[in-house]
């Protein structure tokens, strides 16, 4: 037994024993809480759980009711058992299905709103890097630093389609070569 349970003990044995009834002046070290509750009933010819129980009954027949006219609820929403209802309460549940069909539409909307704006920031977003990468391109073309060159020297450079995706190298200028050695002079 813990130190918990044996303090608890104590203060309920000293409860129970402060009332008008004596159950017995010191309750034995071995006794247990229920022990105690039980010779506390019998010397006061009273059940301590009746009450708690008809209350917990109680709370089970309204939750039961509660839970019948929810299914019932249910069912009429669904178009089963609507032969009882009277046109007063039929307006009044189409009443309520129409306004829930409106609040189901305008939440369908707003997520479709928000879904196309997400959509068209992606697509702008989009479109700016294409421009961005369209302008890069196009400098790389003016500047024969970065583009394609057609000069004299025999650069190794290509543009080539390779799997449909266009590969551009850039120019590498080839190393400069030695001058030709000098020409014999003319025999004489």
């Amino acid at each position: 037994m813990t130190v918990m349970e044996e303090v608890k003990e104590k203060v309920l044995s000293v409860k129970l024993l402060s009332c008008p009834v004596r159950v017995n002046e010191s309750p034995h070290p071995s006794t247990t809480t229920k022990k105690i509750y039980d010779q506390y009933q019998k010397a006061l010819g009273t059940d301590l759980w009746s009450a708690q129980y008809e209350k917990m009954q109680e709370q089970l027949r309204k939750l039961k009711d509660i839970n019948h006219m929810l299914k019932k609820e249910i069912r009429q929403r669904i178009g089963e058992d609507l032969n009882e209802l009277s046109i007063d309460h039929l307006r009044v549940l189409e009443q309520d299905m129409s306004e829930a069909l409106n609040g189901v539409r305008g939440r369908k909307y707003h997520v479709i709103k928000t879904q196309i704006d997400i959509y068209k920031k992606k697509v702008r977003s989009l479109e700016e890097r294409h421009r961005n990468l369209w302008m890069e391109y196009e400098a790389r073309l003016e500047d024969p630093q970065y583009g394609l060159v057609d000069s004299e020297g025999d650069y190794e450079s290509a543009a080539a389609l390779v799997n449909g995706v266009s590969n551009l190298y850039i120019c590498i200028p080839p190393a400069p070569r030695a001058a030709p050695p000098p020409a014999p002079p003319p025999a004489s």
